[in-house]
């Protein structure tokens, strides 16, 4: 499984009225937040791509989703770092297949 709510249930005290709602946001944003990571990548804008994995990472951390927690980290080193294109490249495919892994899991437990 590349998710868990542990995190989320720790901080609403398992309240599934406000885990749909943080659900919801995280649904309705992070696809198009992984659509600007992507691009910023295509585009080589190392300040954006940081800029765009920071914001993936506290729902990737909240939502237990600790595969793309470390690869939105490790892209957010690399592009302040040492800009290896290759590594961000292939960092963003593993943030984007554990993202659309885990949107059925959470469609679902939205209902």
């Amino acid at each position: 499984m590349s998710y868990n709510l542990d995190k989320l249930n720790e901080l609403s005290g398992g309240d599934k009225d406000f885990n749909v709602s943080i659900i919801e946001v995280f649904l309705s944003e992070t696809p198009a937040d992984m659509e600007s990571l992507e691009g910023a990548v295509n585009a080589g804008d190392h300040e954006k791509i940081y800029q765009h994995a920071h914001k993936i990472k506290p729902n990737a951390d909240l939502l237990g989703m600790n595969d793309a927690l470390e690869a939105v980290l490790a892209i957010e080193g690399h592009a302040r770092g040492d800009k290896d294109m290759d590594a961000i490249r292939s960092l963003t495919q593993t943030v984007k297949a554990e993202l659309d892994k885990a949107y059925p899991f959470f469609k679902d437990y939205i209902g």
